[in-house]
């Protein structure tokens, strides 16, 4: 890795160890927070990245992987102590550029700075076991597998292959072997288990093992795909399976520097524009984004139906800030306060979209602390959510108009039983779609695709 010479040869990973220590006080309750670049040059950024995506997609995995190297439950450990073993463990399994001192004597050096030498040397210890867990061959090279097979001696990688391990070190439950090996939430294995089979469910965990592409829907492009060379390098454009959106290769300076000049395409897997897609044959005049995030739908709206007037809002003070600075001035779109919607709109709206919070359970490769919020009360607080949505959404419509309700998720209570059990009297189901995530570790860009659901509610006839 090249470094600028005024910058400290570990700053990225020290970065990465204490986030992650701060992420330890509040698992598994993880937020997609953006890490801190500034500083560092963008090799070192995509460092700490790996690294950081890493560590927080396999978290599980890992404390499971430490707690046997440990002889004692990771979760009880200082959380110094507890970040520098679970970022380290994260460099020796999960990563393979990393040279094993390089990872351990950071690791030690950082925990040793913040807690001692006495906590340094324990995470130096424990480390060198979890480098003593994995099977390698005579000169040291860790031995792989070309695919994960659910076994006890081996965890899933995300180029597709497997880590063998020294032994039957994973669980011997088969429930909680794939949920800790994929380092997905044991709860949502047992659901897609009791509800598709073992099979499916192990199909679906390893889905999520991968790094997801970044995709761009250009569905709506005013000029051909051959994108221009970007500021800060050019990028490498394969087509999708889905026509209209294709899978991006490149320095993350090139892609923003793309997004940044042309408004035409922006990132969206297709299973996300597949629902605004669905309605394409409708003809609203007056459109609301209840949900709007932070735009992409909304901008697929705007594209689609050029001669419709669309109303966006948000109620995450920070999705709004950024939804109502990317559509400032724009002439189809005007973002109002959550609070101030139904007084702007009163039951005008031709088409309410409603892309509902949910659980994420069909993105977990792309949202990679989705996997570890998953569980009952989660649930349960989001199916309240989104029925209250769902009502509001009937104040808006007009006599005649619709409502188009998606998620990101696989799970029933948030998808068509939500909308049979919560849809506004006076509203049928007028078409429905499910998509499962595609695609997975080793398996060409093109082929992913992520979990989703969505359903027009009309009136019912």
């Amino acid at each position: 890795m090249r470094r600028r010479p005024d910058m400290p040869r570990e700053s990225s990973r020290s970065r990465v160890i204490d986030r992650v220590r701060r992420l330890c006080e509040v698992f598994p309750d993880l937020s997609p927070d953006p890490l801190d670049e500034s500083g560092l040059d963008p090799r070192d950024a995509a460092l700490m990245h790996a690294i950081h995506d890493a560590t927080v997609r396999r978290w599980t995995t890992l404390e499971w992987i430490v707690s046997v190297a440990a002889s004692r439950d990771a979760w009880g450990l200082d959380p110094y102590v507890r970040a520098g073993l679970l970022v380290g463990s994260a460099q020796l399994l999960l990563l393979d550029r990393i040279p094993d001192h390089a990872a351990i004597n950071e690791a030690v050096e950082w925990v040793k700075t913040h807690r001692g030498r006495g906590a340094a040397g324990l995470v130096n210890a424990v480390l060198r076991r979890v480098c003593a867990v994995r099977l390698t061959e005579s000169d040291g090279k860790r031995c792989l597998r070309e695919t994960w097979t659910c076994r006890r001696d081996e965890i899933p990688l995300a180029d597709g292959g497997a880590l063998s391990l020294r032994g039957d070190v994973m669980p011997e439950d088969a429930t909680e072997r794939i949920a800790v090996s994929a380092g997905v939430s044991r709860w949502l294995i047992t659901r897609w288990r009791d509800r598709a089979g073992a099979e499916q469910a192990c199909r679906l965990a390893w889905r999520s093992v991968c790094a997801a592409p970044v995709i761009v829907n250009a569905l709506h492009a005013v000029e051909p795909v051959g994108f221009p060379v970007a500021e800060g390098g050019s990028l490498e454009l394969a087509r999708h399976q889905q026509p209209g959106h294709f899978c991006v290769d490149g320095p993350r300076e090139a892609l923003t520097g793309l997004l940044a000049r042309r408004t035409d395409v922006w990132v969206q897997d297709p299973s996300s524009s597949a629902a605004v897609e669905s309605v394409g044959d409708l003809s609203p005049g007056l459109i609301v984004d209840l949900c709007a995030g932070r735009g992409t739908k909304t901008r697929q709206l705007a594209s689609q139906f050029p001669a419709s007037r669309i109303i966006a809002t948000d109620t995450d003070p920070r999705r709004f800030e950024a939804l109502a600075r990317h559509f400032n001035g724009h002439p189809l779109v005007e973002v109002v306060a959550a609070d101030r919607v139904e007084d702007r709109v009163g039951r005008a709206a031709d088409l309410v979209l409603a892309d509902v919070p949910c659980s994420n359970s069909g993105v977990l490769a792309r949202r990679i602390e989705a996997r570890h919020r998953a569980g009952p009360g989660q649930l349960a607080r989001l199916v309240g959510l989104q029925g209250r949505i769902l009502r509001r959404a009937a104040g808006l419509v007009r006599p005649g108009g619709a409502i188009l309700y998606a998620t990101c998720s696989l799970e029933p209570e948030e998808n068509q039983d939500r909308v049979r059990e919560s849809a506004p009297a006076g509203f049928e189901i007028a078409r429905e779609r499910w998509s499962e995530p595609g695609g997975g570790p080793g398996r060409p860009s093109s082929e992913h695709r992520d979990g989703s659901y969505s359903a027009l509610l009309a009136p019912r006839v």
